[in-house]
């Protein structure tokens, strides 16, 4: 099925990061992974998990936790056990973050394109965004299962922005996590970080920041891109 998008109003796509962009989730990944990493003998500290994990696929993680000692096999069955623990916590309280509905039916009014570029697994994509009503506002998501490498590689945005029919200068990228903004740098476009897991301090090569999408209108982001062609 071809997903690409041709009309728009203005010259630009947008793709959305998920985990900490389109929900707050982070929380609840730190406290899913913690009591996930406890159960198997590792105490990992904040710092740990920030510069270790966070942003970052299973397939990553899982056998650098591990030291590669473990069956390939048993990743997978790892990864599954960590992100149905997630679910069930997060299930009671998901929600989208501040603003976003209002932003994606700002981005809808103007017929400028909506991605999902995430190191998530189609589960937790098909469950955050049905919690969230927001699955209609997307044309095209990617997730982990549908590329080989984890950011900060960018082949999640590349294989997105391809998807999209758009240069990758004209793309501009949600994210929260240091690995996503130099992966979306490497994939050549503008980056609007969410400071929902780190602070404006902590994060670093970023066109523009915000606290939530209460802060950000389409007009910011032509402002981005006005220097494109």
């Amino acid at each position: 099925m071809d997903f690409s998008i041709k009309k728009h109003n203005y010259g630009f796509a947008v793709i959305f990061d998920m985990d900490g962009v389109i929900v707050d989730s982070n929380p609840v990944h730190k406290k899913a992974l913690k009591q996930f990493c406890k159960s198997h003998g590792f105490d990992l500290t904040d710092s740990e998990l920030r510069n270790k994990i966070y942003g970052r696929a299973n397939k990553d993680w899982l056998p650098e936790l591990f030291q590669n000692n473990l069956p390939a096999e048993e990743y997978e069955k790892l990864a599954k056990e960590k992100e149905a623990l997630f679910r069930k916590l997060y299930s009671p309280v998901i929600k989208p973050l501040t603003g976003l509905i209002n932003f994606l039916e700002e981005l809808v009014l103007n017929n400028i394109p909506r991605a999902v570029a995430t190191s998530a697994p189609p589960e937790n994509v098909e469950f955050a965004l049905e919690k969230t009503g927001t699955r209609k506002y997307f044309e095209i998501i990617v997730h982990e299962k549908m590329i080989k490498k984890g950011k900060p590689d960018p082949e999640v945005f590349l294989k997105t922005i391809s998807k999209l029919n758009f240069a990758p200068e004209k793309c501009v990228i949600i994210e929260d996590s240091i690995a996503g903004i130099q992966a979306a740098k490497k994939a050549g476009t503008k980056v609007v970080a969410v400071t929902t897991t780190l602070s404006r301090n902590e994060l670093f090569d970023y066109d523009l920041a915000i606290n939530n999408f209460d802060e950000l209108k389409v007009e910011h982001l032509k402002v981005l891109t006005a220097d494109i062609n």
